[in-house]
């Protein structure tokens, strides 16, 4: 299966911003490019803008909410054709299957978050989204969605593109034809992941999958990946990552000795402590468990949730 993300297309290197210039990220293009399929998206040259164009800002309707989308001198009103371009232009995306979708911060039509708005006194606030943005969202409500600012934040990255990639997974389950077993084989792969992010979220799944031969497949289904998706969108922690790795060094004990305890319990301790990211306590782990055949470690995403080269765990 392909994993297709949408991408605000300046975001790629594409001239198509109001000036004519474009945004390009590096690591979009050039590192995660290479594991991802593109679906370039720009709202406002292809609503029939141009390029360049006039700029456009959220203007407030009124005193008591919603944004128009105008242009910064002529005052054009471009809210109702942003409206049914961005409705047509998500049927297209639907029929892709997208498993996530990078957005450009501080667009009118494509900012997540904080975009300004300008009030009716002519004085801006960042409290708005861009109106394509609020369009995407509300049609995909579990589909991964971040903007290239929050990206330079490696947490907030890493969480990012492990959802991409478990959303992908998610969907190549359930596009096939699904068990009750294949639900729970997956669930079972992805415990541990799942407890980096939200123990209680995990137990709730488990209760989900437990009732999965007599539930109604397309409600389970439904139920299923909004718990998991909603569940992955809470940011791991250091401490729950910690309390995976204990569980996993609990695994590994009888088949270790003395002295390659001390050294993984030491590496734990100086994973929690912050003195070495991520990446060094898993890559021991993983080690254990190819030597001494550890197959429900093996078996659990969490030891590779996104391919490696990506080094995403090297700066969590």
């Amino acid at each position: 299966m392909a994993i297709r993300i949408g991408i605000s297309s300046c975001l790629l290197g594409q001239k198509v911003r109001y000036d004519g210039g474009h945004k390009r990220e590096s690591f979009l293009a050039d590192t995660f490019g290479r594991y991802v399929e593109w679906v370039p998206v720009c709202p406002e040259l292809e609503m029939g803008l141009g390029v360049p164009r006039e700029p456009i800002r959220l203007v407030a309707r009124d005193e008591h909410g919603g944004v128009r989308l105008v242009g910064v001198k002529s005052g054009a009103d471009h809210t109702s054709a942003m409206e049914q371009y961005a409705k047509r232009r998500l049927d297209t995306l639907q029929r892709l299957d997208l498993c996530g979708y990078v957005l450009k911060k501080d667009s009118p039509s494509c900012g997540l978050m904080r975009v300004k708005v300008w009030n009716l006194h002519g004085m801006a606030t960042k409290s708005g989204r861009g109106l394509f943005a609020v369009a995407l969202t509300e049609r995909f409500p579990q589909l991964p969605v971040e903007e290239e600012g929050r990206l330079s934040d490696a947490r907030l990255r890493e969480n990012f593109i492990e959802r991409v990639f478990a959303y992908a997974r998610l969907k190549t389950m359930f596009g096939g034809r699904w068990t009750a077993g294949h639900l729970v084989a997956f669930h079972a792969a992805h415990k541990l992941l799942l407890l980096a992010h939200s123990p209680d979220a995990y137990r709730r799944l488990g209760q989900l999958v437990a009732r999965a031969s007599s539930a109604n497949r397309r409600g389970l289904r439904a139920s299923y990946e909004t718990a998991f998706m909603d569940a992955l969108a809470r940011l791991a922690t250091r401490g729950r990552h910690v309390n995976v790795l204990q569980h996993m060094a609990g695994y590994l004990h009888d088949g270790l000795d003395l002295l390659s305890r001390e050294e993984l319990q030491q590496t734990i301790a100086d994973y929690r402590a912050g003195f070495v990211p991520l990446v060094v306590p898993i890559t021991l782990v993983r080690h254990h468990v190819r030597h001494l055949g550890v197959a429900y470690l093996a078996g659990q995403v969490y030891l590779e949730p996104h391919p490696k080269e990506l080094m995403l765990r090297n700066h969590v």
